[in-house]
């Protein structure tokens, strides 16, 4: 999948939950996820009840405010919507590189440090066990909040972060100027949006001689687009390529700077979904959907299954309101999913359980995302129906070129839809691989585990079943060192203490396990 581009990218993303009436305690959820969702695969996400799954899930469009790390969308461009947070680094640039710069100095010292008793530790072992690995964490924690915070400036400004501290005034100047010139852009599209979708509800009235239908103010809201697109659209365009101008014109002194070269390559369109304000994810939100997983206490039992699935669209503002034009749009949708038209005023009590999942897929398409977070969309049905919501889910992705996150327990299941799986216990993935490198090849004792209870009617199998006993830990106190340890049949003496690195251990297989320590 390395060839795709990535629609999010996560990195050391933690969700923890407080603990009401406990100081200082919380509930881990996700401990420090990273993973990269490419465009148009499908993700497979497995693991035990309570791992993290559906957490990660919703903490991906931002129904939870996630505690800490970044989720970048690539779904659509910065410089296009222009979030609030891009302001607030551009307002205090040069202070933020400079921060930057310390807590990158300060990883490297950690680095020096680490380095030096790791020349201990490879002379005497037992000696310097604790200490080593105590540098070792100290080491990386250092690492993941330096090169957070360094990623974030650097995707933004690019080989600015190296420019001559004589030109930050003028860099600075450049990019606010910028910022608000593309925010007028991005704002005036709204309007024009909103008027035209307006226009469209008249000439459908109009074109169907519907009561109501009004030719001269379908002219005038006609008219008022063209002004908007053409010359007051022509105005902002040009203040903004001027502010562009100014940004390129400074660039062009660096044009043979090595260095500013190559932190110009890191410079990239990503939208930190963590930093946006509650409007500005509102209006993404129609990109990144869910499917839940009970068909039955997510559907609205008040409201009918047209008003279910076109509330989406019409709160996004792609209708004005629910006539007959949303009608026919809703109609067109649930034939899509294998509703029949005429369901449309039924009630959801009406529907069997696969129908009503339909109807929650249905929901989710309205708004034409490009993003699905699937919550165990299959596991509360019967397993007839599971195939049948399954391949549709695969016939849509294609359709539609959407990307899924699917979430499950099944491992049969998400080897049948799913691109790659990761494997998460207890807040954290510890394995990441193709479907078929992780059914062929699996690494980690706890997805070996998995794999082996798979239920099977072949009567030859000669592999043991690998039991997983005990239960899993508690998330407000997890194990220390590697989470797996009080219940792996391979637990070492260091997995008692020291936390497992991520590590490629063949192309584009990601394990967490001490057992493949160099």
């Amino acid at each position: 999948m390395t060839d795709k581009k990535p629609i999010i990218s996560i990195r050391n993303l933690k969700q923890y939950f407080p603990i009401r009436g406990r100081r200082n305690m919380f509930v881990r959820a996700n401990d420090g996820v990273t993973v990269d969702i490419y465009e148009n695969e499908t993700l497979g996400i497995v693991g035990e009840s309570g791992c993290g799954k559906s957490t990660l899930g919703r903490v991906l469009i931002q129904l939870y405010n996630q505690t800490d790390g970044e989720t970048i969308y690539y779904g659509q461009n910065i410089d296009d919507m222009v979030p609030r947070y891009v302001l607030d680094i551009y307002n205090r640039l040069e202070k933020k590189c400079s921060e930057t710069r310390a807590l990158l100095v300060e990883a490297e010292k950690a680095n020096d440090e680490y380095q030096l008793v790791k020349k201990e530790y490879q002379a005497d072992k037992e000696k310097t066990q604790s200490r080593y690995f105590a540098k070792r964490n100290e080491r990386n924690d250092a690492r993941k909040k330096a090169n957070s915070e360094y990623l974030a400036v650097v995707r933004l400004i690019g080989g600015f972060y190296v420019a001559d501290k004589s030109d930050y005034p003028s860099i600075t100047q450049a990019l606010q100027q910028h910022f608000y010139a593309a925010r007028a852009v991005f704002m005036l599209n709204q309007k024009i949006k909103k008027i035209t979708v307006e226009s469209e509800e008249i000439k459908h009235k109009i074109d169907n001689k519907l009561s109501g239908g009004n030719q001269a103010k379908y002219n005038s809201l006609m008219d008022k687009v063209k002004q908007m697109s053409g010359q007051e659209m022509d105005v902002l365009m040009a203040e903004k390529a001027k502010t562009q101008a100014a940004i390129d014109k400074i660039r062009e002194k660096y044009k043979d700077d090595e260095e500013f070269q190559n932190y110009e390559t890191m410079r990239d369109s990503g939208i930190d979904l963590a930093r946006l304000t509650y409007d500005e994810m509102r209006y993404l939100r129609k990109d990144l959907q869910l499917i839940f997983q009970d068909p039955y206490s997510s559907l609205n039992p008040r409201l009918t299954v047209g008003q279910i699935i076109s509330e989406g669209a019409i709160t996004h503002k792609q209708f004005v309101k629910n006539n007959e034009r949303m009608q026919d749009y809703t109609m067109k949708i649930m034939e899509d999913c294998g509703l029949a038209p005429y369901m449309i005023h039924r009630y959801p009590h009406q529907f069997s359980g696969g129908q009503r999942q339909r109807i929650g897929i249905a929901r989710a398409l309205s708004t034409k995302p490009k993003f699905v977070v699937c919550d165990e969309a299959v596991s509360a049905l019967d397993v007839s129906i599971q195939s049948q919501i399954i391949n549709l889910l695969k016939e849509l992705k294609e359709k539609e070129n959407l990307t899924y996150m699917f979430i499950s327990h099944d491992l049969s299941v998400v080897k049948y839809i799913s691109d790659r799986i990761a494997v998460m216990y207890l807040g954290v993935i510890v394995e990441l691989c193709s479907s078929e490198e992780l059914f062929a090849n699996p690494l980690h004792p706890y997805t070996r585990a998995l794999l082996s209870a798979i239920p099977t009617t072949d009567a030859n199998r000669d592999k043991e079943t690998e039991i997983i006993e005990g239960d899993i830990p508690s998330p407000i106190n997890p194990p220390p060192g590697c989470k797996f340890n009080t219940r792996c049949r391979d637990c070492m003496e260091i997995c008692l203490s020291v936390v497992p690195e991520w590590r490629e251990q063949a192309p584009g297989h990601f394990v967490a396990c001490h057992k493949y320590d160099d």
